[in-house]
């Protein structure tokens, strides 16, 4: 038996990933940035620690990142937590946390 009759063809075995989406992986780049760079865009005006407002901003992070690279989980809460659609609504929710709208 030859090897190549063990492999699946190469249209069989191609993935149907999707392709890059830019704006995600640049809000994920900016917030990844701008919090390494100035940290203090996570804290209260005491000088406390913004813990509701750096989870949103970590969770569009995340989601812009798995999203931005064109990466789209099979299970459907993967799914939708990891949207382009996510990385928005927790970005909205950031912005509502530290500005108050």
């Amino acid at each position: 038996m030859r090897t190549t009759d063990l492999m699946p063809e190469e249209d069989e075995a191609a993935p149907q990933g999707a392709a890059v989406h830019l704006p995600s992986l640049l809000v994920a780049l900016s917030i990844m940035l701008g919090g390494s760079i100035y940290p203090v865009l996570m804290m209260r005006a005491d000088r406390s620690a913004n813990h509701a407002l750096a989870l949103a901003l970590f969770w569009a992070m995340s989601a812009g990142m798995v999203r931005g690279v064109g990466f789209v989980p099979r299970a459907w809460v993967w799914r939708a937590l990891f949207s382009g659609w996510s990385c928005l609504a927790a970005l909205l929710l950031a912005a509502g946390l530290r500005w108050g709208v």
